[in-house]
């Protein structure tokens, strides 16, 4: 039986190295849920969306993919998604070292 994927969007954390990333960097394992919060005062973008694990800023998701998500998390529907770290490669370029998966939440009874 063919199931839908519940993948919204999969990306890098963009802006990791201007942020608070490398002081929990150990903590980051595959699958380690992370916060979206929508930023709309932000004055370099107004579908900004950081992403925070626990307490600490980690960057954003990158602007040219974040205008869906903003708006559910504008609107007040971030309750029907959810965000893991999906990939880590410590070879990569810092800004390119991990990635998120951001899917739907699964509401239906089983």
């Amino acid at each position: 039986m063919y199931e839908k994927s519940r993948n919204l969007l999969d990306c890098h954390i963009a802006g990791f190295t201007y942020y608070d990333g490398l002081d929990v960097i150990e903590n980051l394992k595959l699958g380690t849920p992370v916060t979206l919060k929508s930023e709309p005062e932000n004055p370099h973008d107004s579908d900004a969306v950081a992403i925070y694990y626990k307490e600490t800023k980690l960057g954003y998701i990158p602007q040219a993919k974040n205008s869906y998500v903003s708006n559910l998390l504008y609107f007040g529907y971030g309750d029907i998604i959810e965000a893991k770290v999906n990939s880590h490669n410590p070879e990569a370029n810092p800004e390119n070292q991990f990635r998120i998966v951001i899917k739907i939440k699964d509401n239906r009874k089983s």
